[in-house]
């Protein structure tokens, strides 16, 4: 009877994102990579205007803001308005997402007709699996002089890439490797104890 009166139930709501916190990491990252780049082929020492009228996506502002950093870092002086600027720096993507795939050694999961019952799942066996998943990003740009439109800078399309992997052996060992995150990132370094 005390078993009885201890028993409970509670919902917890919970709401999940389009995306996980990892994907956005690692499609971030290669958007920074791929800015550094293309900042290196800009002018630097005048006003530049940077025109995105050709950058779209699903995480382009976050893209554009690492353009615009990694270009101030570079000694490029912003300004917000054409008419101030000496240069005018046009953004493009060519790519801003991720890819995934996965090789498996052993026997995959598997749905089976159970006649007169329904289905049953088999579970997957792996002697060997590696579950990828890759950031992918490509910019380029060009830049011209405001006052007479001659060409200042023109990138190669510059590609900026991450990656997390997930590693499975004989069922039992699995680990993961990464090269998104503080640790990996010699730019920012963590922080010493």
């Amino acid at each position: 009877m005390a078993a009885l009166a201890l028993c409970g139930c509670t919902t917890e709501r919970q709401s999940n994102p389009d995306r996980t916190a990892t994907e956005q990491l690692l499609i971030s990252t290669a958007a920074e990579r791929a800015a550094t780049k293309l900042a290196l082929q800009m002018p630097t020492g005048t006003k530049v205007f940077v025109d995105a009228t050709n950058f779209d996506g699903v995480d382009a502002k976050y893209a554009i803001a690492a353009i615009r950093a990694h270009l101030l870092e570079h000694g490029s002086l912003l300004v917000d308005d054409k008419a101030k600027a000496e240069n005018i720096v046009e953004i493009r993507a060519g790519a801003l997402s991720m890819d995934q795939n996965a090789l498996l050694i052993g026997i995959p999961q598997m749905t089976l007709p159970i006649p007169l019952a329904g289905q049953a799942v088999t579970p997957e066996i792996a002697l060997f699996k590696r579950d990828r998943r890759l950031g992918l990003a490509k910019f380029a740009a060009v830049g011209y002089n405001v006052a007479d439109g001659k060409l200042v800078a023109s990138s190669a399309p510059e590609y900026g890439d991450s990656y997390e992997t997930h590693w499975l052996v004989l069922l039992l060992f699995g680990w993961t490797t990464s090269d998104v995150g503080p640790d990996d990132d010699p730019d920012h370094p963590p922080p010493a104890n």
